[in-house]
C-alpha cells in the first residue's frame, strides 16, 4: 500500500468507501509520523491514521473493476451456515464484518437474508445485513463507476438466484 495518493479511494474496515484527502507528515512527542487523512463517504467523518496502522487496520484499495463478476460468482456460490445459535452467529458474522474483506462481508450478507427467509431477524442482525448490503453496493460502484442502483439490482438478482438454489435443493 505504498503507492497511495490523494485522491485514492480506499476501503476502511465495517466503514466503507473514503477518500484520501491528505498524506502529511505529523510530529507527536518528538517523533515523526506519516498520517493519512481519510474522509469516509458513509458519514463525511474525516479519518486520521499513521501510514504504519495501514495493515493492522485493514486499509485497502477496492475490489479491482475486472474481479466484480468473480465477486458475484463468488456470492452466487459461497457455503453459509444459518442454522447456528444466534449468539454464535452474530460473533461469527460481527467478525467477518469488521475484517473488512468483501467475500466475507457477502457471506454475512448471504447468510442473513437467506436465514430473514425462514425467520424474522434481530434488530441487529436486521441492522447487520443492511450495512453488509450497504459495504457492498458503496465498493463495487465506486470500483466499477456504475450507478449504486444498478450494482443493487445485480446483487439482489444474484441472492435471488441463491435463494432459489436453496429452496429447490431443501425442503425450505
Amino acid at each position: 500500500m505504498n503507492s497511495l495518493k490523494v485522491g485514492d479511494k480506499v476501503i476502511y474496515p465495517a466503514q466503507g468507501l473514503g477518500i484520501i484527502e491528505d498524506i502529511q507528515e505529523e510530529s507527536f512527542n518528538g517523533q515523526v509520523f506519516r498520517t493519512l487523512h481519510i474522509r469516509l463517504l458513509c458519514n463525511n467523518t474525516l479519518v486520521v491514521i499513521p501510514y504504519s496502522s495501514i495493515e493492522e487496520i485493514g486499509l485497502r484499495k477496492p475490489l479491482p473493476a475486472k474481479n466484480m463478476n468473480k465477486f458475484f460468482s463468488f456470492l452466487r456460490n459461497c457455503q453459509v451456515d444459518i442454522n447456528t445459535d444466534w449468539k454464535d452467529r452474530y460473533k461469527g458474522n460481527f467478525n467477518l464484518m469488521k475484517s473488512g474483506h468483501l467475500e466475507d462481508i457477502a457471506v454475512v450478507y448471504k447468510s442473513l437474508f437467506l436465514l430473514s427467509q425462514i425467520k424474522p431477524l434481530s434488530f441487529r442482525e436486521k441492522k447487520m445485513m443492511e450495512k453488509a448490503r450497504e459495504l457492498i453496493i458503496s465498493e463495487l460502484s465506486a470500483s466499477t463507476c456504475y450507478p449504486a442502483d444498478k450494482i443493487s439490482a445485480k446483487l439482489n438478482q444474484t441472492i435471488a438466484a441463491c435463494l432459489k438454489n436453496l429452496k429447490k435443493d431443501s425442503s425450505f
